[in-house]
């Protein structure tokens, strides 16, 4: 007769267990990361980069990697374009590492893909990182629903489990916004579901030269990265949310502060709040999501002497907020 094999909570607090060691630094842990973003926003830029520096062990911004053989699966390029880029990224070839491989020789998933991976760590075992771009060139015509998704993607996290690498596996964000950006990568929830890690990379206009890394996952520190693109297409660090406000967050914070400019206290809804905020600072905030930023952003907006309260009247939401924590002041509303 089977039985649960189980382990008691003295037991799992005596046990020494070691932590998901990590290629890129608080970023990017071992196992399976999906990196999402539109069209033309960079991916496959960051992707080579990625590979490059891993396999030279140099630093990704401010965080350090971990040097071994990287893998770049570039299934939407061609050798030209790729040594373009190469170019940009090593002015001499002595700055082109000799343990980053790079192939354009389309594999599909349920058998052949697995197989070569397998072949390649064979035959370098230091291997530690394999970029996949993009899934759709790998899966071919496949229906997304949760069930095709979870289980093509646990295919891949699988061998990273089984070798103890990280596979980053590039994919698309749908055209269609939502309040949380990991909700806009293309497929079922399944994809997220099966990935230990999520790194999204958004711009608020294709073509312009900034951009917020969104980072997710069971290993890392959920976290935003504002970025500037450099000369050479990479992407430089501005700021870490983990560290100081981002770029969206502080012109949430300005947004909060010009609203309530001459106001000392307003008393509003979440509907309402939501529209002003989207609108003063060129970022979208629906109804649902205001209130969450409220309590997140709550300390930022107390250092400008604004407090915020989130109570219930008559069965509806209400936000108060005021220039005194303990004050509701002359209880102006604000107008438009």
């Amino acid at each position: 007769m089977k039985k649960f094999n189980t382990i008691t909570t003295a037991e799992l607090y005596a046990k020494h267990i070691e932590r998901t060691p990590f290629i890129v630094e608080e970023l990017l842990p071992r196992g399976l990361t999906i990196l999402g973003g539109l069209g033309k926003v960079g991916k496959s830029w960051f992707s080579f980069w990625l590979a490059m520096q891993v396999a030279k062990g140099e630093p990704i911004w401010n965080f350090k990697t971990t040097k071994g053989t990287t893998l770049y699966l570039a299934f939407e390029d061609n050798e030209e374009r790729l040594q373009d880029r190469l170019f940009m990224l090593s002015d001499e070839i002595e700055n082109a590492p000799p343990n980053a491989h790079l192939c354009i020789e389309i594999s599909k998933m349920g058998g052949e893909l697995e197989s070569r991976i397998r072949n390649f760590i064979t035959d370098h075992p230091d291997t530690n990182l394999i970029i996949i771009d993009t899934l759709q060139k790998v899966r071919g015509n496949i229906e997304s629903n949760y069930i095709s998704d979870y289980e093509d993607i646990t295919i891949l996290k699988n061998l990273a489990d089984e070798f103890k690498i990280a596979i980053v596996l590039v994919h698309h964000l749908r055209k269609q916004k939502d309040s949380d950006i990991f909700n806009q990568i293309t497929g079922s929830t399944g994809l997220q579901g099966a990935a230990d890690t999520m790194m999204v990379i958004e711009q608020t206009k294709r073509g312009e030269d900034f951009a917020t890394f969104h980072l997710t996952g069971r290993d890392v520190k959920s976290r935003e990265l504002e970025l500037e693109r450099g000369e050479d297409n990479i992407w430089l660090l501005l700021s870490d949310s983990l560290h100081e406000l981002n770029i969206k967050d502080k012109k949430f914070v300005d947004a909060i502060k010009n609203l309530m400019a001459g106001v000392n206290f307003w008393s509003t809804n979440p509907t309402e709040l939501s529209t002003l905020v989207s609108e003063h600072s060129g970022d979208y905030y629906s109804n649902k999501m205001i209130t969450k930023v409220l309590r997140r952003l709550a300390k930022s907006l107390e250092n400008l002497d604004i407090y915020c309260n989130i109570r219930k009247s008559n069965g509806y939401r209400i936000i108060d907020i005021s220039k005194s924590s303990g004050e509701s002041g002359d209880k102006n509303r604000l107008l438009n």
